[in-house]
């Protein structure tokens, strides 16, 4: 059963996420943000996770802890429906085009946090999403996560589309990186042993 439970609580959110990495693409997204919700339906959708997210946070000071949280808090899930990831694949890439957009995610379930995020979006907001902001969410997972997380819009003219193909990208790197494989069964993924 790859499947997990979060409520993170803090002074400034709290993010209940429920997750089925071998799910169908069903979602039920609120986070006050709706750019962010429609961000994290695509993951859903792309993965083809089953994917639950409730956050309520200081919005009314900024979105930060809240856009931080939700991303630290799908890490969370993602690490403890993992378990031990024996057998998997643990690393992941996808090349989504959208449209005039063209972006690329690679993910390294690997224990070793590190993150680079360039999206290069030249607008300040997207819909009610500060741009600056999708950094700290690929940020706040890799860390919960432990996983090296490499985020590079190739090219495109919509602000909108930069941000949606990284996110879709997102999605199916990752689930290229939990899927199993049945000749990994017996293995972890690392010649140190450890992850």
């Amino acid at each position: 059963m790859r499947r997990a439970r979060i409520d993170r609580r803090t002074t400034e959110t709290r993010v209940r996420v429920r997750l089925d990495l071998d799910g169908r693409g069903r979602y039920e997204i609120s986070t006050g943000i709706r750019f962010l919700d429609h961000m994290l339906e695509l993951v859903a959708r792309h993965g083809a996770f089953d994917l639950a997210i409730a956050a309520t946070g200081d919005l009314d000071v900024d979105a930060h802890h809240t856009v931080e949280d939700t991303g630290i808090a799908l890490g969370e899930a993602v690490t403890r429906a993992l378990g031990t990831k024996r057998g998997i694949n643990r690393a992941g890439y996808f090349v989504m085009p959208m449209d005039e957009t063209l972006a690329v995610v690679a993910i390294d379930l690997s224990g070793r946090p590190h993150t680079v995020v360039d999206l290069g979006v030249k607008a300040a907001r997207v819909g009610d999403l500060p741009a600056e902001l999708v950094h700290d969410f690929f940020e706040g997972f890799a860390a919960a996560a432990r996983a090296n997380v490499h985020v590079k819009v190739l090219y495109g003219r919509s602000s909108h589309h930069r941000i949606e193909a990284a996110f879709k990208a997102f999605a199916r790197a990752l689930r290229v990186a939990c899927a199993r494989d049945r000749r990994l069964a017996r293995l972890l993924p690392s010649t140190k042993g450890l992850l």
